[in-house]
């Protein structure tokens, strides 16, 4: 180690300022070159700050990249293609292999009568492949052969035992037709309280203007003939659920009221729940498929709301959590006996 640092005294007093004086222009661009920090296996940097420039000429003119792409396309099919070490004459060598015959043991032979001989002669690959089955070769033909020969009492499979298995062929199922609500008209009757008018549906309705839902539901506070409101998939969030809550706190009449498939958040959820306390009337709320878990203060929220509220005999919601989801389910069954005992009176 002292020999190394009596090697390092001589570079002490050095004057860097004079030795780069001293150096040419060519020696300074090559020592710059040498200080850049590159990084080529770095594939988060860009091409060009993972090695140096070094490219001499100017350039000829702006990239022209389908002219680029002519050349390389064109040099391409210029390169000769490199000979083959053997070259391919078709010819076939060798014998092909052929399965020898395997003779069934006397012992294994089996013997059957001339009548089921026949038949099995002549039986197609469908009815060899239901035969198997129920005699419960399982092990010979695909699940889906299996349980369709033995769940059917008629030959289904079409295909023989060593057959390729095809998938399912579904029936192609239709959209549903969209909601033909017209939403002016509905807002009228319900404000001029119209008496055949028992139930609002504007599911799956995704344009409806968050004022025109808002002047909607505070035409609900005071009707008293609609019994079913639905607000499913309208896009609805947290200003819908509150106009929601405040229409719960003076409706009087509304029985069921369906807001699953929305935006609205927990905030939104523990407002309509806290009004629903306040309304005696309701028997079904429908709150699921959220766009957020609400968390569990919100499920929490919930199964003391059927607890407190006798009245609603049908709810609406995927519990995650075990302990709310039991408080529910016993709140449920107790309101459902309640309502059949009122019955029976």
């Amino acid at each position: 180690m002292s020999s190394y640092l009596k090697e390092l005294e001589k570079y002490r007093d050095i004057d860097e300022d004079e030795i780069l004086r001293t150096l040419s222009p060519e020696e300074l661009e090559q020592l710059d070159c040498e200080l850049q920090e590159m990084d080529p296996e770095n594939m988060l940097l860009p091409a060009g700050l993972r090695q140096r420039d070094q490219t001499k000429k100017s350039p000829t003119g702006p990239l022209d990249r389908d002219a680029l792409l002519q050349y390389l396309e064109q040099q391409a099919l210029e390169v000769k293609e490199r000979d083959d070490l053997v070259p391919f004459t078709g010819e076939k060598k060798g014998k092909p292999y052929i399965q020898p015959k395997r003779e069934i043991p006397a012992q294994e032979q089996i013997t059957l009568e001339p009548e089921l001989e026949e038949a099995l002669a002549h039986a197609t690959d469908a009815e060899m492949c239901d035969i198997a089955a129920i005699l419960g070769m399982y092990t010979l033909m695909s699940n889906k052969q299996y349980y369709d020969a033995i769940c059917s009492g008629e030959i289904c499979n079409t295909e023989g035992i060593s057959s390729v298995v095809q998938p399912d062929k579904y029936k192609p199922v239709p959209d549903e037709p969209p909601n033909p609500t017209n939403i002016e008209e509905i807002l009228k009757r319900v404000r001029s309280n119209d008496k055949e008018l028992e139930e609002v549906n504007l599911n799956n309705i995704q344009d409806i203007p968050a004022p025109m839902l808002t002047e909607l539901c505070a035409a609900m506070k005071t009707n008293t003939y609609v019994r079913s409101f639905s607000l499913v998939a309208t896009r609805s969030g947290d200003p819908i659920a509150n106009a929601v809550a405040d229409m719960l706190r003076e409706n009087r009449s509304l029985q069921s009221l369906n807001i699953e498939s929305n935006f609205i958040s927990s905030t939104g959820l523990m407002a309509v729940l806290r009004a629903v306390r306040e309304n005696a009337t309701l028997t079904e709320l429908r709150v699921d498929n959220q766009r957020q878990w609400p968390g569990d203060a919100v499920e929490m929220e919930m199964a003391t709301v059927l607890e407190q509220c006798p009245s609603i005999v049908r709810f609406g919601y995927h519990f995650t959590q075990q302990g709310p989801r039991a408080r529910a389910a016993q709140a449920m069954t107790r309101n459902n006996e309640l309502r059949r005992q009122q019955k029976k009176r």
